[in-house]
């Protein structure tokens, strides 16, 4: 094996700058807790670990922490308050990690999450995990029975290390001998690629308590939290530039390594210089531009046979950031793969006789630089499969009845460009994965990694608190809403005019799918029937149901004016009632 390393300098997103050492603020915030009143300032709070963890947070722009109220907590979150972080508590602990995550994807930051202890640091766990495999910076921080009982005591103590070990990154103890190097090591491990999840474990009684040694002034700040070194690292024999220029019909497959790297630019320059099609994965939507003439599609998505026989009819894949994690069909085709990614080629789902290994953005600018000859696809060609595509993923329509691709296509066209899109996991996912076109990056918030169910409605109340600015909508499956819905109640509480589209078809369609496939009768996957709009009107939202196109598109109308307001829209729950016959095509 051969390597040579050639530095490239790297254009991505970088941490906010700070020169400032972490410190807790005279300054206090109220939180976002609904019912919450400002509590007195502590006096035992400045100087503490809590405080150092605080600062910290404050430093590297997080603004948010979403958690829920626990005894062995609070310390943490009156120093946060201090630092003018709103503590944002939703229903139940597994929904604020969600929240966290969706924080994480719309600013490209750490998202935090805190939980109690017992079956506090338990329910978190599940999107804890989801952070990791959807590759999302999130720390997650949960208390712990003070450490003079902590050996001995059973009551809601679990052993967090063991738990949470298989579902992170790292899993550490913040304890105040070695709290500034812990709080460091956490956040660049936190960002590092490929990014996940870290979760601290703090005895109550630590919080309060000094580190033992102020931080060095070359520590003080915290640590670099940039994406992959703008170099270029070459493994495999031979040239892979070679291998590039002398494929007739190559594809690039590019994945959410670049959209961490915002090589959007790079990867657009490199498909209109040597006219390549880009396909990209589910949670790298708008990462290339959807409307562009080299834009192919969204990989395991709705119609997701045609985009496998692009690939499979390729004679190279040229891989950007892609992570198999985003699988959800396995690698069947044997078409070969130079690999370009922030990390070598370790998952071997395909092989890859040359690897080019850096910032994603900067190899895309190597590779560019260094293209030649005439375009490898026309327009017209990328065009005409483009429509085969649109005709897959719009099969088996029901006319006369509301399909989920209308109600996909219906909400796009009501949305304003900039709108922020959330999904849950089920069929409708794989609709709106494909139909939703993307306006920019980081605008379509999906787990595409875990795929859990329930992420949809958290992830656009953090979504709207993050971005009050930006339009935000949710696309929800029956079955993930009734897992979240009484977190309406926290949009309400904090005047969110978010709209959450539902897909009601009263069953699991993509188990009852694979139930019918292998010949079984739908078993444990029908839903009751429950009145969302009257649910919507209890917990302080609006509430419609709507079972036709029209009637959609009219609670849809003003969208974008209502969900931009301040104050005076309450958030809105429509209950779309579809034929899901159309899902049938796609599975």
């Amino acid at each position: 094996m051969a390597q040579e390393s050639v530095s490239v300098p790297a254009q991505g997103p970088t941490a906010p700058a700070t020169t400032a050492a972490p410190a807790s603020s005279a300054a206090p915030a109220s939180t976002a807790v609904p019912g919450s009143t400002a509590a007195p300032a502590s006096t035992a709070v400045p100087g503490s670990t809590a405080a150092l963890l605080a600062g910290y947070l404050h430093a590297v722009g997080v603004q948010h922490v979403f958690g829920y109220p626990g005894e062995s907590v609070i310390d943490f979150m009156e120093a946060a308050r201090h630092e003018g972080i709103e503590l944002v508590s939703a229903v139940r602990e597994g929904t604020a990690a969600f929240m966290a995550e969706a924080a994480a994807m719309v600013t490209g930051r750490p998202g935090v999450c805190l939980s109690t202890l017992g079956p506090g640091s338990t329910a978190v766990l599940n999107g804890v995990a989801s952070a990791t495999l959807d590759r999302v910076p999130v720390l997650a921080v949960s208390g712990q029975i003070e450490s003079s009982r902590e050996q001995f005591f059973t009551h809601q103590v679990v052993d967090h290390g063991r738990m949470f070990a298989p579902v992170t990154k790292l899993a550490l103890r913040l304890e105040p001998a070695s709290a500034d190097t812990v709080i460091r090591k956490a956040l660049r491990t936190v960002v590092a690629e490929r990014p996940g999840a870290v979760h601290l474990t703090v005895t109550a009684d630590a919080w309060l308590l000094p580190p033992d040694a102020a931080p060095a002034p070359a520590a003080a700040a915290p640590p670099p939290l940039t994406v992959a070194a703008g170099s270029v690292d070459v493994y495999g024999d031979g040239d892979p530039l070679q291998v590039l220029r002398a494929a007739r019909h190559p594809v690039i497959l590019a994945g959410i390594a670049a959209l961490r790297c915002a090589a959007g630019p790079e990867l657009a320059d490199l498909a209109e210089r040597a006219g390549i099609p880009v396909v990209v994965s589910p949670m790298a939507k708008g990462i290339f531009p959807e409307d562009h003439p080299y834009f192919a599609g969204v990989l395991d998505m709705a119609g997701h046979r045609v985009v496998w026989d692009l690939l499979a009819g390729a004679d190279l894949i040229l891989t950007a950031g892609f992570d198999p994690v985003e699988l959800i069909s396995p690698w069947s085709v044997s078409t070969p793969v130079v690999h370009l990614d922030t990390t070598p080629n370790t998952d071997q789902v395909y092989a890859s006789a040359h690897e080019l290994v850096g910032h994603v953005g900067a190899l895309l600018r190597w590779v560019t630089a260094q293209w030649s000859g005439q375009p490898r696809w026309t327009e017209a060609e990328v065009a005409a499969y483009r429509a085969r595509l649109r005709a897959a993923w719009l099969a088996g329509r029901t006319e006369g009845k509301l399909n989920p691709s209308d109600v996909v296509l219906i909400a796009r066209q009501a949305a304003p460009p900039d709108t922020i899109v959330t999904t849950d996991v089920g069929s409708h996912k794989i609709m709106a994965g494909q139909a939703w076109q993307a306006g920019e990056p980081r605008s379509v918030l999906m787990t595409n990694g875990l795929s859990a169910m329930g992420f949809g409605v958290p992830a656009a109340i953090a979504a709207k608190l993050t971005r009050p600015d930006r339009p935000v909508m949710a696309l929800v499956g029956d079955g993930g809403f009734a897992m979240t819905a009484t977190e309406m109640r926290i949009a309400a509480a904090l005047d969110l005019p978010i709209t959450v589209v539902v897909f009601t078809d009263n069953s699991l369609n993509r188990i009852e799918l694979r139930q019918q496939l292998m010949g079984y009768p739908p078993t444990a996957t029908r839903m009751g029937g429950s009145d969302l709009a009257a649910l919507a009107e209890a917990m302080g939202c609006d509430g419609v149901r709507v079972d036709t196109a029209p009637a959609l598109e009219k609670a849809l109308a003003g969208f974008g004016p209502r969900s931009r307001a301040s104050s005076g829209s309450r958030p809105l729950v429509i209950e779309a009632r579809i034929d899901p016959a159309q899902y049938e095509a796609q599975f």
